[in-house]
């Protein structure tokens, strides 16, 4: 089995865990390990079978959270049952869409937002065949 899981670095992981329970419903599958100086070295978090795990930033492993200032490397593609819902969520949360939510044919409805903690999430409710 081939799996890839992405593993997110913030600048508050805490906060971080806070909001993407809020906003996007996650479960916390393995609870943070807590380094002795207070920050979070290690958590999972799940919505559904996409998982993901997350740190808080260590300068000294090369650890860094996204710079807002350059815009984000990477989109993480979330597939959800409504995207209109999820994105009414999010927004109640405070973080405004980039795009849409909106029909975009052939991959169905889609919606864009950046999270607080400079992440790219690209949602993605498939069209029905």
């Amino acid at each position: 089995m081939t799996q890839l899981t992405p593993y997110l670095c913030v600048a508050d992981a805490r906060a971080a865990i806070e909001w993407y329970v809020a906003a996007l419903g996650a479960e916390v599958t393995y609870d943070p390990i807590v380094m002795d100086d207070g920050r979070v070295g290690h958590c999972q978090l799940a919505i559904g079978d996409a998982q993901w795990m997350m740190s808080d930033q260590f300068d000294s492993a090369g650890i860094a959270a996204p710079d807002p200032a350059r815009g984000a490397a990477v989109s993480l593609h979330l597939t959800v049952a409504d995207v209109d819902a999820a994105a009414a969520r999010i927004v109640r949360q405070g973080t405004p869409m980039a795009r849409g939510p909106e029909d975009s044919p052939p991959s169905g409805r889609v919606a864009v937002f950046v999270d607080p903690f400079g992440h790219r999430w690209f949602l993605n409710q498939p069209a029905e065949s």
